[in-house]
């Protein structure tokens, strides 16, 4: 069983910055596709950001593109969410996920097998 630890969630200010960490404890992590999805209160869970296992392959959804980084450290089994310019709309709980799969249709989060608890974060107007 693969575990995912996410850190770095809080409270920030419009216009402000932070960066989510995600943690795992598989093996095969290295060639694991990775992502992001977040959940705001009454909405459901939405893509975020994806990397490949390869780093080399990005992708996000339009509302955080220019705003959202996303990258991996495969030694140290983790996965970032660099998250500038962020806007009150970007509240919600934070997960990141994880699976061995190709990489078609990789926004869709039942492609996921692995995921976290998620990290709240908050951004006030």
């Amino acid at each position: 069983q693969v575990q995912l630890v996410e850190s770095g969630g809080g409270l920030v200010q419009t216009g402000g910055s932070l960066r989510l960490s995600c943690a795992s404890s598989g093996r095969s992590f290295s060639i694991a596709s990775m992502a992001w999805f977040r959940q705001a209160p009454g909405k459901d869970r939405e893509f975020v950001a994806f990397i490949a296992w390869t780093a080399g392959t990005t992708d996000y959804e339009d509302s955080v593109k220019g705003r959202f980084t996303i990258s991996r450290d495969n030694p140290k089994k983790t996965v970032y969410l660099q998250m500038n310019d962020l806007k009150p709309e970007d509240t919600a709980v934070y997960y990141c996920a994880g699976g061995i799969f190709l990489q078609s249709d990789y926004r869709n989060r039942g492609r996921y097998s692995d995921w976290g608890q998620g990290t709240q974060v908050t951004v006030s107007s």
